[in-house]
């Protein structure tokens, strides 16, 4: 009796950290990582096209994660789309001629926003904007592209 109990503690232990393993996962492949807002400051980029950028998508600079997406409004005026982010505090030295872009990561063809870094000596502080942008390509509008051309030859 004393061993079943002993095993049923064990067996109830290791299910309890597999589903803490599970929830962890999902956590970092849906990018609810807990957040709360310490040590970041904000810039903003204007865009044609975000096709598949969501809030909470990462903000990488030479492959590495240093922010993520906030929000994404659609300017009514111009009709471009604003994307908010999120940028840890530690990285202060981005400088403000850099350009941003939206890419595809992977298989899953998750979006991301990619910085590439300029060459100024002024940096981006909270509430700087990116000017130099270039939209997520779409990959519908390239066959329809690449077709419309075999077409015409």
């Amino acid at each position: 009796m004393l061993n079943n109990t002993k095993l049923d503690l064990w067996v109830g232990i290791f299910v309890a950290v597999g589903v803490l393993a599970l929830l962890m996962l999902a956590l970092n492949v849906s990018n609810l990582k807990t957040h709360a807002g310490d040590g970041v400051y904000y810039v903003t980029a204007r865009f044609e096209n975000v096709s598949g950028l969501k809030v909470r998508s990462p903000v990488m600079l030479a492959g590495v994660r240093i922010g993520q997406v906030e929000t994404i409004e659609l300017d009514p005026e111009s009709l471009d789309v604003l994307v908010r982010m999120s940028i840890a505090s530690n990285i202060a030295t981005i400088p403000i001629d850099s350009m941003a872009g939206i890419y595809t990561a992977g298989i899953l063809g998750e979006r991301y926003v990619g910085l590439e870094a300029g060459i100024e000596e002024d940096f981006l502080i909270d509430g700087s904007n990116i000017h130099r942008t270039n939209p997520a390509m779409v990959l519908e509008k390239l066959i329809g592209q690449f077709m419309f051309n075999k077409v015409e030859e």
